[in-house]
């Protein structure tokens, strides 16, 4: 007997459609290749970047709360393929949900702001789920691994989780915040080997960048090396941001740390397609600051 078609309502995230496109090309290429329906939530707002809540809690919450509505509309979970949209969309979900008990005033308080602007009200029946775990506990690694038609073998890869994935929520049902697994049980099914080292868990920089520029180059060029180091033919990483520090941003970390690098930084969606037969100009690898040709050609391309 078949099973059921996986179904999500897609938040693309504003970075996955301006500067890391490829982002968005490459969650297309996996989902159709694994026979994933994604449902784009196409009047989805920013969800802040955790830079709403700066201003005003309320104002995180409630734009984050539409978002959720949206999903709801279509009784569907809503699925993000960015560590930080992850993080912020599912803590304002987290708080709304325990608000239904313990703060019902202020979770009024967010509805009737949505109403004056003609929104759905947050009613806190679904989830907020990263692709991640969406494919390690919805799909199954097994069922990945059986997809496989270009196993990743001899390939070292060195996750990069991004800390707004792990830690932003109070509670994480799918992985361990602090020794995650996710992501190396991802690289076996594909064939892949993992890479562990220091920096996997930790903060790529990038919200130092806008005003510690420095200090920021100075830990992703930390990370870098460290996976370097440890052996790593790339760096994959579940958050677009991380990959804008990691990657767009290498030239700039290599002449703030006076030290070459030239390590690949691939989407977590790019690698597993690569491994389901997926071409690399339809994942849009060529986009990458860092250029991932020695990656493709240790691959046989």
């Amino acid at each position: 007997m078949l099973s059921p078609m996986l179904k999500y309502a897609y938040y693309p995230g504003c970075v996955a459609q301006g500067a890391c496109r490829e982002l968005y090309l490459s969650t297309q290429a996996l989902t159709h290749a694994l026979g994933i329906e994604l449902i784009e939530l196409k009047k989805a707002s920013c969800c802040g970047s955790g830079t709403f809540k700066e201003d005003s809690q309320l104002l995180e919450d409630t734009v984050n709360a539409r978002n959720i509505a949206l999903a709801e509309e279509l009784n569907l979970p809503l699925l993000t393929h960015c560590s930080t949209c992850q993080g912020v969309i599912g803590h304002v979900d987290e708080r709304l949900k325990e608000s239904q008990s313990t703060n019902p005033a202020y979770l009024n308080q967010v509805n009737g702001l949505l109403a004056k602007e003609g929104c759905s009200p947050y009613q806190g029946s679904t989830e907020v789920k990263h692709l991640l775990y969406a494919l390690v506990t919805d799909y199954g690694l097994e069922k990945i691994s059986q997809r496989v038609t270009r196993k990743l073998s001899g390939i070292k890869c060195a996750a990069f989780y991004g800390c707004y994935l792990l830690r932003a929520q109070t509670s994480m049902p799918y992985d361990d915040p602090f020794q995650p697994e996710a992501m190396e049980n991802v690289f076996r099914a594909v064939g892949a080997t993992p890479i562990y080292y220091r920096g996997r868990t930790q903060c790529c920089g990038w919200p130092l960048s806008s005003y510690a520029t420095t200090e920021s180059f100075k830990m992703a060029g930390m990370h870098i090396q460290e996976a370097l180091v440890a052996g790593a033919d790339c760096i994959v990483t579940p958050c677009p941001l991380c990959h804008l520090n990691l990657d767009s941003r290498q030239p700039e970390v290599e002449k703030v740390i006076e030290k070459r690098l030239g390590l690949p930084v691939l989407h977590l969606p790019q690698l597993i397609a690569l491994a389901l037969g997926v071409s690399p100009k339809e994942l849009g690898l060529e986009r990458h600051i860092v250029s991932t040709k020695p990656l493709l050609e240790k691959l046989g391309f």
